[in-house]
């Protein structure tokens, strides 16, 4: 029994064999062997306003880029892409960085320069994967400002850091610019985007001052509607005069025509902070419903409109908007709130019906002037069933309690809806908020 046991402490097992299996993909090393004779390089540059002193900012990186790269007789210059007047905490908009990252990830772009993080972008976690999705297709990134080479494998924990200093710069920024914001509201001073509205100019005093020419315009358009004229008629009567919009188009839509109406500034008075930016990163603006403190400053500036005058035409949109169909023969719910985009017109209402053995009666809608007009509206021809789909995809949007279509409802809820030719519906509600679904 002895004699088992110390045979079988002595037994040993065989030695693993390993075998190796050489790689079959080339290393990195090796790869580099192929690169052109020439680095291409492209360089990346933006500011983050319009304003004059940051306009000459954007040309100088341009034209110093071009040159820089130039200069180097083993590099050869992809582009200098830049992005003027975009804002650097998410990359959503960018679009010529967003090209740019596409040709380096297809191979077309070896390097790229930028002045700093910051003009790269403030948003760490953009800055990271974009330079990660580089550095794995071999590109390289050089941070001038910061000496900061992508492919360096120190890199890493360096660019984390700047990048994050980098972020909190542009909450520091954002919070000093809504301060001042907030100080100027609490103070009374109105500030207005004068080239998208009509009737006033920024005067030497820094207030508005009235453009007299435009200004008949406006009071034009209030006369015209406190006598009764729908808002698609005074749109298309502005077009037909050739009288451009605040913006500077041609065609006057019901929405412009809507926003004169119902602006508080015409009649001297402002309200400041309609809306809000929720964070500095995503740049998401909303309609200020309570969230935060508004300001209503009286007396700001000359009024156009006198006060009674716009408080009869507010009157005048409440009941229009809540009034149901006044052709005695259509009692659809339809009717006169679908609307042209292309001309002004409403929407009227006609049967189809197919032939043949499975012979259907089709409910649909279109432009009165499809087929009437000398120069015919295309916008798109609409059955019932795909108003009402459209209708439940805004109370999808807004969350309503309720998901289903029906006419009290629709009564409630739409004040009209413009179709555009691109089958885009802009629901005009009754509460004035304007939520826009594909049909």
């Amino acid at each position: 029994m002895n004699e088992q046991n110390n045979n079988a402490v002595t037994t040993r097992r065989p030695a693993p064999i390993v075998t190796i299996v050489e790689p079959t993909i080339r290393k990195i090393e090796q790869e580099l062997k192929t690169t052109p004779d020439k680095l291409r390089v492209a360089a990346y540059a933006r500011v983050s306003t319009e304003q004059d002193e940051q306009e000459s900012s954007y040309e100088a990186q341009v034209d110093y880029y071009t040159s820089y790269i130039e200069s180097h007789p083993d590099w050869e210059l992809v582009g200098v892409f830049a992005d003027k007047g975009i804002t650097g905490t998410n990359t959503k908009n960018r679009q010529q960085f967003k090209k740019m990252i596409e040709m380096a990830l297809n191979g077309q772009i070896d390097l790229i320069l930028t002045k700093s993080i910051s003009r790269f972008a403030r948003n760490t976690v953009d800055t990271l994967q974009t330079v990660r999705k580089l550095k794995a297709e071999g590109v390289e990134v050089i941070f001038e400002k910061e000496n900061i080479h992508t492919l360096d494998p120190k890199c890493e924990v360096m660019l984390t850091i700047m990048s994050s200093l980098a972020q909190e710069e542009s909450r520091s920024i954002s919070e000093n610019v809504r301060w001042g914001l907030q100080k100027n509201m609490k103070d009374g001073k109105v500030a207005i985007s004068y080239s998208h509205f009509l009737g006033y100019q920024k005067g030497p005093d820094g207030r508005p001052e009235i453009v007299e020419e435009e200004a008949k315009i406006v009071r034009d358009i209030y006369e015209m509607f406190l006598t009764g004229t729908a808002m698609s008629q005074i749109a298309r009567i502005l077009t037909e005069s050739h009288i451009p919009t605040p913006g500077g188009k041609d065609c006057w839509s019901i929405s412009t025509v809507r926003s004169i109406l119902s602006n508080e500034k015409y009649k001297g008075e402002a309200i400041l902070q309609k809306t809000y930016t929720v964070d500095y990163l995503t740049k998401q603006v909303r309609k200020n419903r309570g969230e935060k403190p508004s300001y209503v400053v009286h007396l700001s500036h000359e009024p156009i409109i006198d006060p009674d005058t716009f408080d009869r035409v507010q009157r005048e949109l409440e009941r229009r908007s809540t009034a149901r169909p006044r052709k005695a023969g259509d009692k659809s719910p339809f009717a006169n709130r679908l609307i042209c985009g292309t001309c002004g017109t409403f929407y009227g209402h006609k049967v189809w019906r197919s032939r043949g053995k499975a012979a259907a009666r089709h409910d649909v809608w279109y432009c009165n002037h499809r087929y009437t007009n000398e120069e015919q509206c295309t916008t798109p021809i609409l059955r019932k069933a795909e108003i009402e789909a459209a209708f439940k995809k805004v109370l999808r949007k807004l969350k309503h309690p309720e998901r289903e279509y029906s006419d009290d409802l629709w009564y409630k809820l739409v004040e009209v809806v413009i179709i555009h030719e691109n089958r885009r519906a802009e629901f005009h509600l009754t509460d004035k908020n304007i939520v826009t679904v594909h049909i």
